[in-house]
């Protein structure tokens, strides 16, 4: 996305990286990006917070008109959960949730074939 964004960026379009790999984003030089200190995949807040969702969208369309450097990053200032315990424990599988998370998927998966199926 970084190198896409510095395309459009010299063909003169402005561009807003939203992301949570800071090293990695800032490393490739974008323009502007605004990071969100959360699980990769989720720039934009928590799922079904539409109110953060907002919010951070607000950011960076605020940062689209503001930044006047290049390279300029912003932070958000919401967090992921009241301690940074969910660093060690996102997306982590542990053997004995093994089943759980298989079951899990399978539901997920038969939820978009029906999904697909009704369109």
């Amino acid at each position: 996305m970084s190198l896409v964004a510095r395309y459009l960026e010299r063909n003169g379009i402005p561009t807003i990286v939203m992301g949570a790999a800071k090293d990695i984003v800032e490393y490739t030089g974008v323009p502007r990006f605004l990071f969100s200190d959360f699980p990769l995949g989720n720039p934009c807040g928590k799922p079904y917070d539409a109110e953060m969702q907002r919010a951070i969208a607000g950011m960076a369309l605020d940062l689209l008109e503001s930044a006047r450097l290049p390279r300029t990053t912003v932070q958000t200032p919401f967090q992921w959960s009241d301690d940074e315990s969910w660093k060690q424990n996102y997306a982590r599988v542990d053997p004995e949730r093994m089943e759980a998370l298989r079951r899990a998927g399978e539901r997920r998966r038969a939820q978009q074939t029906a999904g697909k199926e009704r369109e």
